[in-house]
Order: structure tokens, then C-alpha cells, then sequence
């Protein structure tokens, strides 16, 4: 049954790295196209780079004041914590498994 778990929480990560692709890119493109100084902070390659990750993660993308940007920063964060959360908990249920076997 802890397996199962760990597989459910997986399938969860998926998930969420699903919405990533989708909300992630849309996000950085609205940044390039109507924030230059943020794009300039994030750097190019931003799409996997940690520091941009982790800005996104930390909510300081809502420093921008944009309705539009964070409509689509929000969902990605969402996502992000996700696969973060679906991974580390399926992680956690795998290493229960292997204490109780």
C-alpha cells in the first residue's frame, strides 16, 4: 500500500510538471515581452535556471505589479510546488518502504 502511494504522489508530480510546461513558458515570454529589467535579472535560459526556479517558487514574481503576469506566475508557482511536493513525498514513502520491508 505505501507503494501505491509513492506511485499516487508521483503521478502527482507529473501533473504538475505538466502545468509547468504549459504556464512556465507563457510566463517568461510575458516577462521578455513587457518587463526587460526582470527579464535582465532572470537571465537568459531562465526556463530550468535554480536562481529564476526559485524565484518563481519564493513568490517574488508578485513584485511586479502586472494582473497579467501574475495570472500567469501563479500557476506555475502552483505547479512548481507540485512537482516539488509529489516527488518529496514519494521519495519519503519509498525510503518508508524500504524500513518496513
Amino acid at each position: 500500500m505505501v507503494l501505491f502511494l509513492a506511485l499516487l504522489f508521483v503521478a502527482l508530480a507529473i501533473a504538475g510538471a505538466t502545468a509547468f510546461v504549459i504556464f512556465w513558458p507563457l510566463t517568461l515570454v510575458h516577462i521578455r515581452d513587457r518587463h526587460p529589467a526582470v527579464s535582465a535579472r532572470l537571465g537568459a535560459g531562465a526556463f530550468l535556471k535554480p536562481s529564476a526556479l526559485w524565484w518563481l517558487l519564493s513568490g517574488r514574481y508578485r513584485e511586479v505589479r502586472d494582473p497579467q503576469f501574475t495570472g500567469l506566475a501563479t500557476p506555475s508557482r502552483i505547479s512548481l510546488a507540485t512537482i516539488l511536493l509529489g516527488l518529496a513525498l514519494a521519495g519519503l514513502l519509498w525510503l518508508l518502504s524500504m524500513v518496513l520491508a
